[in-house]
């Protein structure tokens, strides 16, 4: 989690003590060999300088996973140029972690150009000085959580509680996730979606070719580049690309794009009222027919009736 000049510590400390949780949970409900925890760390933005003030395991060398702003207790037009702490974050990102913000920590993260041309949210109330100050990121104030993959913005000030059970899912799987938010008496995130599989993206694979084409596919879905173009946009061969893009996400390139446009299709279909013909049209197909049979073979349903669950 980064630290920066007056974020709101208690979103910090209520993040540690729900990973703490959800890591005491996972034992119990895990196999021995199974068992995996939640690691926490500090970093502290003072002047210039960023670094880790206090880490729950620091006997184990860092490999970040997910890197976290947290709300701001201070009006976003009185926040303080957040340069560091927003090139810290674009560092973490580019090595394959992923980004995350909670209600006004949307500020620091605009600042990395890493939401540009993206959907994010903040808090309803700095929706629109967030879209005054960075006229490039759509801003979706009515959503509590957009999740990119890559890239994760969170609502409200107290959204942390939701971003937080969001990652518990990812890394310890929807049980813990479950058993944690009952412990803690709070309602589960985007609960309806507890019935589909979820798309899991890998960025932490070390590959920077690989990385820096998943990072297109994430910001751009409706993106319409063969293999060939991608392959140059890395100055890769196609084969090469195609091999160790297998390598790195265990899926095709086709499969890989066409999980993000479902992905970010089911997140439409939640939030919004559009018709699925235009949700198509948005994250890439030009036939509706083709995105209701690739949306049903990914998802288990067909996009009305999914929406329908989803509202339930």
């Amino acid at each position: 989690m980064l630290i920066y000049p007056d974020c709101q510590l208690a979103a910090v400390y209520g993040l540690t003590d729900l990973f703490c949780i959800a890591s005491d949970w996972s034992t119990h409900l895990q196999a021995p060999t199974r068992l995996r925890s939640i690691r926490v760390s500090y970093w502290k933005m003072e002047n210039v300088d960023i670094s880790c003030t206090w880490d729950s395991h620091p006997e184990i060398p860092h490999s970040l996973t997910y890197a976290i702003a947290p709300p701001s207790i201070i009006m976003p037009e009185k926040m303080q140029t957040m340069s560091p702490a927003s090139q810290w974050l674009a560092f973490q990102h580019a090595r394959g972690v992923t980004v995350c913000s909670i209600c006004a920590g949307a500020f620091v993260l605009a600042e990395t150009g890493l939401i540009d041309g993206r959907r994010a949210t903040t808090h309803w109330a700095f929706a629109e000085r967030l879209a005054e100050r960075f006229p490039n990121i759509d801003v979706s104030p009515d959503n509590m959580i957009i999740d990119d993959g890559d890239v994760i913005t969170a609502g409200g000030i107290l959204a942390w509680a939701d971003l937080g059970l969001l990652l518990v899912e990812k890394l310890l799987g929807q049980a813990v996730m479950l058993e944690t938010a009952r412990f803690l008496v709070v309602d589960p995130p985007r609960r309806s979606q507890s019935q589909y599989k979820a798309f899991l993206p890998r960025f932490d694979h070390g590959d920077k070719e690989v990385l820096q084409v998943q990072h297109q596919f994430h910001a751009k879905p409706e993106l319409q580049k063969s293999i060939g173009e991608l392959a140059d946009s890395v100055r890769l061969s196609e084969r090469t690309l195609q091999r160790r893009f297998i390598r790195a996400t265990r899926l095709k390139l086709t499969e890989y794009l066409q999980n993000v446009r479902i992905m970010k299709a089911r997140q439409l279909l939640e939030t919004t009222n559009a018709s699925v013909e235009s949700i198509a049209w948005a994250v890439g197909y030009s036939d509706p027919a083709a995105f209701r049979k690739v949306f049903g073979r990914l998802t288990g349903a067909k996009p009305n009736v999914y929406r329908g669950d989803a509202r339930t």
